[in-house]
Formats: C-alpha cells, sequence, structure tokens
C-alpha cells in the first residue's frame, strides 16, 4: 500500500472556478484533493502523467428521471434509487435529484419518502428530490400525463412545506397556469427551488412569476412559450433576467446548436445556464425500450420518443453534453464545465463541497481530449 501523496499532471486541472495549465492534482495518504503548480510539487511524489484532458469536480445534475434500466417514476423505492445512483456515478455525476414527473398524489409522496429513506441510508449521490409536476399546462405537457395534470391545491403546498423540512435539497417545476404567485412565494420562502416549466405562459406572467421567487427555468427552449418578435414567451423572459438560472439539454437534438449559442450570448448572466441530462432509464444501460407511466418509450440513435414521436427525456450523459457545448455551441471549456458543476450546484440550498475539487479521487472526473470520461482504475500505475 502507497504510504506518501500522489500527483496526477499532465491534465489541465477545473477547479470549480478556474482552469488552471501545468497544475497537479495531488492525492494524500488519507485521500485528501489538493490542487498545486507542478513547480511546487515535491521532487519525491510519485507522478503519473496523463494525456492531456482535463481533471474535473464530479457532476451535478439536477434532473434524472432514470437509469441502469428503471425509472423512478415506476418504482420510486430506494432500490430504484440505489440502481439509478450506480448507473449515473459511471458517468461522471457525483451528485443528482432523483426526478419525479408528473404522478398521482400517492405516488408522488411515495417518491419523497424513498428519497428521504434513501439520503437516511447516505445512498451515493442522492442529494434530494425534483417535482417536475404535476402543476404544469397541459398545452405544453410533452410527455406528461394529462389526465395528472391539475392546480395546486393547500394540500399539495402542506405536502411541499413538508418535503423542505425533510430533505437538504427540493426542486419543484411548475407553470404558472396552475400555481399562483402567493403560492411561488410561499415555496421560494420556505428553501425550495420553484422552475418554471411545461408551461404557456406569456413573458409578463412569466416575470411576475420570477419576480414572486422561481429562480429557474426547466429544460431551456423545451415545453415552453418560445421568444417571438412580438410574444416574447417563457424564453424571452428567462433570458432577460440576470437573476435567473436555466437548466438546458445539450444533446443536439433538444435544442440546435445555434439557439444554444443565441442563449450563451443574449442572458446576462450566462453562466447560471447550467447543464442537464434529464436522462432515462436508457443510461448506463444497454436497452432499446422501456416504458414511462405506462407508456412505450423508444431509444433510437440518441432520441427518446413515444411512439407519437413525442420526446420523452433525453439519452444523454454529461461527457457528450460538454462535447456538444464546446464542438458545436463555441462554449469555452472553463464555462461548460461550470455548467456541470458549479453552476447547478448554485442553486442548491444544501451544496457541501460539491462544484469544486474536494473529497476523494472518485468524486472527480477524468476528460480526454474528445470530452470522453476515463475511470480512474483504468488509468496506469503511478512512475
Amino acid at each position: 500500500m502507497r504510504t506518501s501523496d500522489k500527483a496526477y499532471i499532465g491534465a489541465r486541472i477545473h477547479d470549480g472556478q478556474t482552469l488552471h495549465d501545468d497544475h497537479a492534482l495531488v492525492v494524500a495518504r488519507d485521500g485528501a484533493l489538493r490542487v498545486l503548480p507542478r513547480a511546487a510539487l515535491p521532487q519525491e511524489c510519485p507522478t503519473h502523467r496523463l494525456p492531456g484532458g482535463i481533471i474535473a469536480p464530479g457532476f451535478v445534475d439536477l434532473q434524472v428521471n432514470g437509469g441502469g434500466g428503471v425509472m423512478f417514476n415506476d418504482d420510486p423505492s430506494v432500490a430504484t434509487l440505489r440502481t439509478i445512483a450506480r448507473a449515473h456515478a459511471v458517468t461522471g455525476t457525483c451528485a443528482f435529484l432523483p426526478t419525479l414527473i408528473t404522478a398521482s398524489p400517492a405516488h408522488t409522496r411515495a417518491a419523497i419518502e424513498a428519497v428521504e429513506a434513501a439520503v437516511t441510508q447516505k445512498v451515493d449521490g442522492i442529494i434530494g428530490i425534483h417535482l417536475e409536476g404535476p402543476h404544469l399546462s397541459v398545452a405544453r405537457k410533452g410527455a406528461h400525463d394529462a389526465s395528472l395534470i391539475r392546480p395546486m391545491e393547500d394540500e399539495d403546498m402542506a405536502l411541499l412545506l413538508k418535503t423542505a423540512d425533510r430533505l437538504p435539497n427540493v426542486m419543484v417545476t411548475v407553470a404558472p397556469e396552475n400555481t399562483t404567485n402567493a403560492q411561488i412565494k410561499m415555496l421560494a420562502g420556505a428553501g425550495i427551488t420553484v422552475s418554471l416549466g411545461h408551461t404557456d405562459a406569456d413573458y409578463e406572467t412569466c416575470m411576475r412569476a420570477f419576480d414572486a421567487g422561481a429562480s429557474c427555468v426547466t429544460h431551456l427552449f423545451n415545453a415552453m412559450s418560445q421568444m417571438g418578435s412580438r410574444t416574447p414567451g417563457l424564453v424571452g423572459a428567462a433570458l432577460a433576467r440576470d437573476d435567473v438560472h436555466a437548466g438546458l439539454i445539450a444533446d443536439g437534438i433538444h435544442v440546435h446548436p445555434a439557439a444554444i449559442r443565441v442563449a450563451l450570448g443574449a442572458h446576462h448572466a450566462a453562466e447560471r445556464i447550467f447543464l442537464v441530462t434529464d436522462a432515462m432509464a436508457t443510461t448506463g444501460s444497454g436497452i432499446d425500450r422501456f416504458t414511462l407511466n405506462g407508456r412505450t418509450v423508444l431509444r433510437k440513435d440518441h432520441r427518446l420518443t413515444l411512439a407519437d414521436g413525442t420526446l420523452a427525456g433525453a439519452d444523454l450523459e454529461m461527457p457528450r453534453a460538454l462535447s456538444v457545448m464546446v464542438n458545436d455551441a463555441g462554449d469555452t471549456p472553463l464555462r461548460a464545465l461550470r455548467r456541470t458543476s458549479a453552476a447547478p450546484a448554485a442553486l442548491l440550498r444544501e451544496t457541501g463541497q460539491l462544484g469544486q475539487i474536494a473529497g476523494t479521487l472518485q468524486s472527480c472526473v477524468y476528460l480526454d481530449e474528445s470530452w470522453v470520461m476515463h475511470n480512474w482504475d483504468s488509468l496506469q500505475t503511478f512512475e
């Protein structure tokens, strides 16, 4: 067993804020990490030279529906959450919000209880819950079940407030059509991240919802009122604010790279745009179909659709999203990497050390020059 520190060199290192050249990631004997200039390494420190690429903090994903062949909606249990967590850990995601799309009240309660149990049992990676619905707009429902979409009632509010007391992080996606500004204000005041999505609301209505406390937009451009010259919609409202975050599915399918470039250029605080996978059961699995609320979802060419062609989540992992952002949308590596870690972490109530080089080596990722992620255990031994 090695008793001295060891260091990785040869790759650029993103520490969460800065992208360093000619630095080393030092792993101490107790597993603790630090970033040092290459010249500051002790001569006796064993090193491993990586062939370029980037070392970065593990990914933070605020919208994960499934993985490993299973869906959270189909079986909201700790066993399902463990399977999803394992599948996403292999792709570099160290923290995520299990996401339940529009469901019945009983199903929603079961999902909350499962996440609470998983947090109590310290299941790796699970940091709270994202409830995407049921208080959405039928007009922009996407793959959500229209029969389950409904207005937010007092009972729903009570459950959400109780959930905020039980879990470290709670995110809810709502539409102004089925949620009042008074409700949004109350939710935000309780520490819940309120995100607008699956809505056909106009620009003025969305701006009032942001003023009430909504601080985010769910999968920008998708399932929302679009930006027109006279009707800016939710897209225009999100890009007009410098206090609103926006999740983005950067697979080149949900949003064209040209539209991503426009969003990055238009946003007053472009670093507030963060990446999500909106991952389904396919992550970490070779399956070509699965069920979502009793409907079959087909997988083909990185596209997931219902039988009628409606997009149903994404067949996406963060390394490929980074590649799309840098190679197709023209984002800088530094900004793209922040969109997978520090930017989403900034939305959370309890962040710990997310979005920075901290913890153990397994909380970091190594990406080669082509944005392909490599497992630390597969790298060569130290010199």
